[in-house]
């Protein structure tokens, strides 16, 4: 089993940046393949990237190619996503979560973290 914990979120302007970092306890987190996803209020759990257990491979959202990038420290047990070029619309909860392979889909993934806000200003 392993244990999530997400930071950075925070309120940002519209073309702002924001780190967000993913911190895994118990069984290491190169043991899963992770992935990031978000809820606006009232909108369902969507996808937005995910990353190998190696970090040789990624997939990400329509919605966010280009400007959001996931990337993996398995030394720190940290998974991390880089937003850039926010917009108003990436306002949702971030969550992290650990599958066994790629997946987009949110019941694949076994473990999740509590998540963290980001607020993006117009």
């Amino acid at each position: 089993q392993v244990q999530l914990v997400e930071s950075g979120g925070g309120l940002v302007q519209t073309g702002g940046s924001l780190r967000l970092s993913c911190a895994a306890s118990g069984r290491t987190v190169s043991s899963y393949v992770m992935g990031w996803f978000r809820q606006a209020p009232g909108k369902e759990r969507e996808f937005v990237a995910a990353i190998s257990r190696s970090g040789g491979s990624t997939i990400s959202a329509d919605s966010v190619k280009g400007r959001f990038t996931i990337s993996r420290d398995n030394a720190k047990n940290t998974v991390f996503l880089q937003l850039n070029s926010l917009k108003p619309e990436d306002t949702a909860v971030y969550y992290c979560a650990a599958a066994a392979n790629l997946y987009k889909n949110p019941q694949s993934y076994l473990y999740w973290g509590q998540g963290t806000q980001v607020t993006v200003s117009s």
